[in-house]
Parts: C-alpha cells; sequence; structure tokens
C-alpha cells in the first residue's frame, strides 16, 4: 500500500470535515458545539427544576457550565447564571426559595447562594480549598459541606544558614511520609484530611469544622431533626493502610462527638436518611478480597441498630439513593446490561424495577409528590433532561434537549445489539454501530473500541465519538467483556488475578460475531482503546496480527514499575503477591512481555501529567517496539492529566486516531496518488 504521512491525512481530514458541512454527516466541527445537561434537582415544590449546563468555552479551550431552570411542565426555561466559569452542583434550599451551588468564578470554587426568583447571589465562603459535597440543614440555616484542610506539621524540621542578601537560591525539599502523596487530575497532594465543616447559610462566614483527626471523611447528611451529621469514612489506626473500609459515623453537632455506626470489614458508604428520621440507607460490602466487589443495598435505623442487607447479589452497584417522601423505601439507579434503569427497594416487600427501556439514565431527583428528573441518553440521543412519574413510569417526558439544534438532519449509526459465545462458552453482550450511510452490498471497515476500568460497563448511552466513526464509513464494536459491571459478581469476578487473560478472548469472540454479519472487510480490523482499554489494546496485538493498525492510549505496560508509580496504592491488591515476591507473575501478566510478537503498527498516545498510568509505561512500549523496528508513534499530549481535560485535546485524540487508521487502512479500489507524488 502507498504511505502516507500523518500531517497529510490530517489535511484530508479537515477537508473532509469542510466539505461534510450541509451533508448530512456528525462531522469534527459538530465536537466545539455539543453541549451536556448535569446534576438535575427538582424544588421542594416539585413545580421547578434546576440543572447544570455545560458547554465549550473556545476561546480558553475549556469545558464551562451555568445553572438553568425550567418548570415542570417544560414550557419555560431561563438562565440562571451567565458566564465563561463553572457554576456546578445545584441543591435546593428546603422551602425552595434559594439555590445553593458551587461556582469557581471568582477564580476558586466556592459556595454561593442564588434566590432564583430574584437573581440575587451571594458568595458563602473564601476558603483556599475548595468544598464540596453541599447538604442543606432540615431549617435551611445551615450548609454542610467538606473541605481539604492541610497538615503543616513540620515531618523532619532543617533549617539552612541564613543566605546572602539578595541570593537566589533553589527551592527547599519536599519530604513525603504517605503511603500516596499525588493523585491525578490534581497533582501533588499537599498533607492534610478532609474534614466536614457547617456554615451559615445566609450570612456565610468562618465555617465551623466538625470533625477533627488524621482522616478523610466524605458526603455530610443531615438528621431529620437537623442536630447530628453523618459522615463517612476510615477513622481507625493506620488508615491510610486500610482500603475499602469505610464506616458510616453520626457527630453530635453540639458536642461533636462523633460514633461509629458500622463496624464491619469492608466499605460502608452513600449514606441516606429518611424524610422521618429513623433509618438510613446505604450501600457497602463484605470484603472477600475480590479484585473488585459490587455493592450492595443495606439498612440501620439511626442509631446504627437493626442492621440489615436490603437488596443483594445485584448486577451493578446501586447509585443516587433517593428516599420515597413518606419514608417507606428507597428509590436508586442500577446499570445493568449496557441500560440503566430505576429500581425501588421498598421497607416492606421485594425490591422491583421502576422503569423499563433501553437507555441511560444519569442523575436522580424525585420530588414529594414522585415526579423524577433524571438526564436520559440512548444511542442517537445525547443526554436530555427527562421527567416521568414513579406511579405511572412508562413515558418519559423530554423537558431540554441542549444537541437537537446540533443534530437536526443528520444522519446517525444505527445500533444492533450483540451476544455472543466466547472461547469457554461465557455469553458477552456487545454492539455493532454501522455507518451512517449503510450499504449491505459493501464492505466496511471496523473499528473495536474497548473500555476502561477494567471494572466499567459500555451503556447504550450516545457517545459522539463513535457516532464521528460511523460518518467515517466505519463500522464500530463496542462490548463488555468480563471484568464489566453490570452483569453481578461472578462476571466481575472473570479477571480475578488474571486481568488481562481471558476478557482479551471474550474481545476477539465479539470481532468474530460482527464478522459473521457478512458485512465487515476482515482485512480492514482496527483495535484502540484508553486506559484499562489500553492495556488490552496493547495486549492484543501482541496475541494476533488481525488488526490493521492499533492505537493504546494511556495504557499500563509493565504491571512491576506501574504499581509504584500509579498514584494509589490500591493496584497492589489487583495481584496474590507484591512484585518483589512473585516478579514473574507481574511480567506474564504485562504486555510488555509480548512486545516481540507485535506485527500490528500500533501507536502509543498518553497525557505527559498522567499519574495513574505514568507517561513512563507509554514510552516503556514505545522504546520496545522502535527497539524491535516495529511501526509505531508516541504521541505526548502536554499538560493533560489521565484522560483529556481541554475540548481541542479531547477532539485531537479522534483526529489522531482517524489519522492513524487512514494511514494503514486498505481500500479495494485502485489507489490515486497523493499530490506529493503526481508532481
Amino acid at each position: 500500500m502507498r504511505s502516507f504521512t500523518i500531517r497529510s491525512v490530517f489535511v484530508c481530514l479537515f477537508l473532509s470535515s469542510a466539505l461534510w458541512a450541509g451533508s448530512g454527516l456528525l462531522d469534527h466541527s459538530t465536537f466545539m458545539e455539543m453541549e451536556s445537561i448535569r446534576s438535575p434537582v427538582i424544588s421542594p415544590q416539585g413545580d421547578s427544576i434546576v440543572f447544570s449546563r455545560s458547554w465549550v468555552d473556545k476561546r480558553k479551550d475549556r469545558s464551562v457550565s451555568n445553572l438553568w431552570i425550567v418548570d415542570a411542565s417544560g414550557e419555560k426555561v431561563r438562565e440562571l447564571t451567565n458566564g465563561s466559569w463553572r457554576d456546578s452542583s445545584p441543591a435546593w434550599s428546603p422551602d425552595g426559595k434559594r439555590i445553593a451551588f458551587l461556582s469557581d468564578r471568582d477564580g476558586s470554587n466556592q459556595i454561593h447562594v442564588l434566590w432564583p426568583e430574584t437573581g440575587e447571589l451571594a458568595q458563602l465562603t473564601h476558603l483556599e480549598q475548595s468544598p464540596s459535597s453541599l447538604s442543606w440543614s432540615p431549617d435551611g440555616k445551615q450548609l454542610a459541606f467538606t473541605a481539604f484542610v492541610p497538615d503543616k506539621r513540620k515531618i523532619l524540621p532543617v533549617k539552612l544558614p541564613d543566605r546572602p542578601k539578595g541570593a537566589q537560591w533553589a527551592k527547599p525539599a519536599t519530604v513525603i511520609d504517605r503511603l500516596s502523596w499525588r493523585r491525578d487530575g490534581r497533582g501533588p497532594v499537599a498533607p492534610g484530611f478532609s474534614h466536614a465543616f457547617v456554615i451559615d447559610a445566609m450570612l456565610g462566614g468562618t465555617p465551623r469544622q466538625v470533625t477533627s483527626g488524621d482522616y478523610n471523611h466524605s458526603n455530610p447528611q443531615w438528621s431529620a431533626d437537623g442536630r447530628t451529621l453523618y459522615v463517612s469514612g476510615i477513622r481507625k489506626p493506620e488508615a491510610e493502610y486500610l482500603r475499602n473500609d469505610s464506616e458510616i459515623y453520626s457527630i453530635d453537632l453540639q458536642s461533636l462527638h462523633i460514633t461509629a455506626l458500622t463496624d464491619r470489614k469492608g466499605p460502608d458508604q452513600q449514606q441516606a436518611v429518611s424524610p422521618d428520621g429513623k433509618w438510613i440507607a446505604y450501600t457497602g460490602y463484605d470484603d472477600k478480597r475480590y479484585t473488585r466487589h459490587l455493592s450492595d443495598l443495606y439498612l440501620m435505623d439511626a442509631q446504627g441498630g437493626n442492621k440489615r442487607l436490603w437488596a443483594g447479589s445485584l448486577p451493578n452497584s446501586p447509585a443516587s439513593l433517593n428516599w420515597s417522601a413518606d419514608s417507606s423505601g428507597v428509590y436508586y439507579l442500577m446499570g445493568e446490561a449496557g441500560s440503566y434503569n430505576l429500581y425501588f427497594a421498598p421497607l416492606q416487600g421485594e425490591v422491583r424495577r421502576v422503569t423499563e427501556g433501553i437507555h441511560t439514565m444519569r442523575g436522580l431527583s424525585i420530588s414529594k409528590q414522585g415526579l423524577a428528573a433524571t438526564v436520559a441518553s440512548d444511542f442517537q440521543q445525547p443526554g436530555y433532561l427527562a421527567t416521568f412519574d414513579v406511579a405511572r413510569p412508562a413515558r418519559l417526558s423530554k423537558l431540554v434537549d441542549v444537541n437537537q439544534d446540533v443534530l437536526a438532519g443528520l444522519t446517525l449509526g444505527e445500533a444492533e445489539e450483540l451476544w455472543f459465545t466466547s472461547k469457554d462458552g461465557l455469553k458477552v453482550q456487545g454492539w455493532l454501530i454501522k455507518p451512517a450511510n449503510f450499504d449491505p452490498d459493501k464492505k466496511y471497515p471496523m473499528l473495536l473500541w474497548i473500555h476502561g476500568g477494567p471494572w466499567s460497563m459500555y451503556s447504550v448511552g450516545f457517545n459522539w465519538s463513535f457516532q464521528n466513526f460511523s460518518a467515517q464509513g466505519y463500522a464500530l464494536l463496542y462490548t463488555n467483556p468480563r471484568g464489566s459491571t453490570g452483569y453481578g459478581q461472578d462476571f466481575v469476578n472473570g479477571i480475578q488475578y488474571s486481568y488481562p487473560g481471558k476478557d482479551h478472548d471474550d474481545l476477539m469472540a465479539g470481532v468474530d460475531a460482527a464478522l459473521a454479519k457478512g458485512w465487515i472487510d476482515e482485512d480492514n480490523l482496527f483495535v484502540c482503546g484508553g486506559s484499562g482499554g489500553g492495556v488490552l489494546t496493547a495486549w492484543a496485538v501482541g496475541h494476533t496480527d488481525r488488526f490493521r493498525a492499533a492505537v493504546s492510549m494511556r495504557p499500563v505496560i509493565n504491571w512491576h514499575s506501574f504499581v509504584g508509580t500509579t498514584d494509589g496504592a490500591g493496584w497492589y491488591d489487583q495481584f496474590r503477591k507484591y512484585p518483589w515476591e512473585d516478579p514473574m507473575e507481574f511480567a506474564v501478566r504485562s504486555p510488555l512481555h509480548y512486545v516481540a510478537n507485535v506485527t500490528t503498527p500500533t501507536m502509543v498516545m498518553t497525557g505527559e501529567e498522567d499519574l495513574r498510568t505514568p507517561m513512563s509505561q507509554s514510552e516503556e512500549y514505545y522504546r520496545a517496539l522502535k527497539m524491535l523496528k516495529k511501526e509505531t508513534l508516541l504521541v505526548r499530549v502536554p499538560g493533560e492529566y489521565h484522560g483529556w481535560r481541554r475540548p481541542s485535546h479531547r477532539l485531537l485524540q479522534q483526529l489522531y486516531l482517524q489519522a492513524w487508521f487512514e494511514k494503514h487502512r486498505v481500500h479495494p479500489e485502485k489507489e490515486k496518488p497523493t499530490v506529493e507524488e503526481g508532481r
């Protein structure tokens, strides 16, 4: 095949985008126009819904968000805040007259309160560290939140002699005595802990710290009488070594006495207090030393007694717990087999599914009258604000669709569900998106896109990258191999101490199932993935030569070096022993171990600031491929952590993928000479 330069392919892709204008296909220009809806919250009266609307500030190359409000009928939509900043996490006051939210409008994230009827705005905090997890007291007089409190104690005090006047000495050293000292997306983390605070919700002022000690706390929730705050955390000796062992604690706000309400081996979290104050719903599990656990739903009384398993052996972990107004049970969202639906666990009786449908639901708010608000999505519809009556949930009402204008008149690829059998007989689910202008009499190239995690779940929600590949004439295959959530604990355990492994067999069985459709060009198969998907991409090219080209994004390449350099110590738990005890296990599970087998042109792409799968992992793989004279490229994305924060970088990822695949794609028709060759 003829050799194209990456630059020439970029030119072709941008020119084709220009030609696509008005062609009815999803071109690259639409990426910066897409918006999203998050955090829908219904007012206490049930007549209005406030939500966060995100959009791309093209000048600053960042995603920003403002607050909007819509009445329950959907007839009146209006903007509450305006500006190129991030307004997020709205929360109604109990009387429905104010909305608390977080905003970085003054350069740092702070708590603000808005009166929606008048537009008046007050900034309550001026903290050095960003607050999070806002929670109104039942009387509306206070707000609880968490914030980081630095530990300013000197670990090993030293003092240099006085420097000469005007001398420019080097910065002092950083001394670290913690198990983890940096975090992806944030960078180096100063010594300190996350504590719970309360603040006057009308006047602001100096917040009152209600937790203490060398422990982290999260998710503050009020008791019904406002005298107690419930938090989750690990308030135990050597807490930094006790991963996944949090408890739920009550804090007497008068005495600040803290009482542990749970005490088992395993995490307890997501506490939600019933409106009558009698019960606390929460999630957790008994630690069985799995590499990944799914959570169950539990119930206890407000004093920590009468604990019981409420809903167990679930296909996935419950999320977005919402008590019914009469305290008769809890609603929650759960992902299963690619879809997210609403479930209800009554105090008495069996858990039931409330909604049905091939869709996703993100974020949940339920009014006292039983009106539910969520952000729904499906294969061809990006997230839109939807409502439904929990007593009559058959139909979702679309209230706000912020992408209808962008997608109007465009032809999108149709998705087909696949169930197929893996090498050892396991049933696996996936989806195949057809090219937008599909012709059953033609053959099409196909891209297998592998999800990260690896403990996560591909869903039936809209995906711009997938649909843009569809517009380019590609089929897009995505699957949930073993290890994915949404199919129960046994399915998750399919990669227990064996990742990567049989999940690769599942992926290849998915490729075979797609080829069996008859319209996929088996000479034009491509593969990519990020994070856990980057691991499996690098693993795949070391075990098969069926792909024309591959892109491994943000991968783990060498488990031995990775576990000691990633930003968290939890990855040591994915192996039976430590790397110094059994180095061969870490070797044989590393894609680097199989690099000599690679014949597929493989590009590696990672953010230069990535702390989860550090750049050194990608450099190890690239250097090995180059030493073996394999066809490869290393793409270093500046200023990015794990995944891309900048919108232009997210679009750039798509362009690099398409450029690399087009460079190696075999075209059935006779290839024409390039402009350079024709001169």
